[in-house]
């Protein structure tokens, strides 16, 4: 018999059957889904068709991890030079704070000097949180900074219960939820990152635990957020796609069986297998408010989903930015290259060097006609870059002059034309190279060193 409750859905303005309760299934061996994830083999996708509805939220958002998982690939930032891409964050995210918050480590005095730094800005976007492993040590790391929320380290999969942990189920969510308790016994607001969720039971461990995680919520009146992390970018946006690999699945089940409200839901994903934009849009898609990302994607093996990216999901999804300021996506990649010193590929959409410039000479000549044939917004105005034209056999005086003050962003009077002596001399020198057999464009450069070279001989300045 069937005594489940039936209740009126203010959302759908439906009837619906109250969700199956999910206890905690304490197995004696870890399932690590050998039929998905069978190691000796590429990993499957399967599918069950079980669909789910989109829930976009009223409000959606992004967080940033820059500091956190970004600093785990790569040499640490400099305080100095955290503080300044946090005001990058801060200017970036607009007046509405759709960077809500960024999260720092705590371990290293070089960790809490930049963390102490940043939040004397006093912004109030984006908050300052901290992260943490799941033990009582750590946590007596941030009990004096002053912050309202933590990320605490909860992995749930059996892979980490059973493997790294040496746990059963258990006695991994008895310890959690200790960790968890002494955290809102001081007031602080946790945020549990459910590291690898995407090889995890959602049903014999996740929800249950997140089920208790909302007790304690309700108990102390002090939020619990989740953050749903793709450790492994196992994750698929497919549309009946099995869990745990199901995004869509996994949101769905943290809000409706688990009954974690979006705003207090985020996604955290890795692009091992090239899906974290994706992943990403899908999770704001089906019902978590946030997305928690790095910048320029920077972030452990393959890395994070790039900041930047989401930035242009949210404004083609919302049909608007909000407040947001894409032109500083550009500032914070020439200070990421000229003072940190990383070289962007440069084909990274949106940042890279080559983002918006044409080579092939066909596109080109569309491009000089009208730049919407071939540039995928106003570049020049939405993010201060130019769409350029590489240079050819076929670009002629008029393409030369045209790099010559996209790439040198010459205005009014201090612009070249064709019959500049500078153009001409450029031109001869690009002749000279297709009539000895090249096939392929110049490069950048190239171009700014023959362009140097001429200036100098020419002895005039282009500014």
């Amino acid at each position: 018999m069937d005594n489940r409750k039936v209740r009126f859905n203010e959302n759908t303005n439906l009837l619906e059957i109250e969700e199956h309760l999910y206890h905690l299934v304490d197995v004696n061996e870890p399932n690590t889904f050998r039929n998905l994830f069978p190691y000796d083999e590429v990993p499957k996708i399967a599918f069950n068709d079980r669909i789910v509805p989109h829930c976009m939220p009223e409000e959606i958002w992004i967080t940033d991890t820059t500091f956190r998982d970004g600093q785990q690939s790569r040499a640490p930032y400099t305080p100095e030079q955290i503080l300044k891409l946090y005001d990058y964050f801060h200017e970036l995210g607009g007046e509405k704070g759709i960077i809500r918050q960024c999260e720092f480590f705590v371990y290293s005095k070089k960790d809490r000097d930049a963390l102490y730094k940043c939040m004397e800005r006093g912004y109030k976007f984006p908050e300052v949180t901290t992260w943490i492993r799941a033990s009582k040590k750590d946590f007596e790391l941030v009990k004096d900074i002053g912050i309202r929320e933590t990320g605490i380290l909860v992995s749930c999969s059996d892979y980490h219960i059973f493997y790294k942990m040496k746990m059963t189920r258990r006695e991994c969510m008895e310890h959690y939820l200790s960790i968890v308790r002494e955290c809102l016994e001081t007031g602080v607001s946790p945020r549990c990152h459910l590291e690898d969720i995407t090889r995890s039971d959602i049903h014999g461990f996740v929800i249950p635990f997140c089920r208790e995680l909302m007790k304690l919520q309700e108990q102390y009146n002090i939020p619990v957020k989740i953050r749903a992390c793709d450790t492994m970018g196992y994750g698929v946006n497919f549309s009946g796609a099995v869990i745990p690999r199901s995004v869509q699945g996994i949101i769905y089940a943290l809000k409706t069986h688990a009954g974690v409200p979006s705003e207090q839901i985020e996604w955290h994903g890795h692009n091992d297998f090239y899906k974290a934009v994706t992943n990403s849009t899908t999770a704001w898609l089906y019902g978590a408010s946030g997305v928690n990302c790095s910048l320029f994607g920077i972030g452990e093996r393959t890395g994070n989903t790039p900041l930047e990216a989401m930035v242009f999901e949210y404004a083609q999804l919302r049909g608007t930015l909000d407040g947001m300021k894409p032109q500083v996506i550009t500032e914070m990649a020439e200070y990421y290259q000229r003072e940190i010193g990383y070289k962007l590929p440069s084909r990274t959409p949106f940042v890279g060097s080559a983002f918006n410039v044409t080579r092939a000479g066909i596109h080109a000549d569309g491009l000089l006609k009208n730049e919407e044939i071939y540039n995928i917004f106003d570049t020049e105005k939405i993010l201060n870059r130019p769409v350029l034209v590489a240079v050819s056999n076929t670009s002629g005086l008029a393409g030369i002059a045209h790099w010559i003050n996209t790439y040198y962003k010459l205005k009014g009077d201090a612009q070249v034309d064709k019959q500049s002596e500078l153009v001409k001399k450029v031109k001869e020198w690009v002749d000279a190279e297709y009539e000895t057999g090249r096939v392929t464009v110049i490069t950048d450069d190239e171009l700014i060193s023959i362009i140097t070279k001429t200036c100098e001989e020419l002895n005039i300045t282009l500014n």
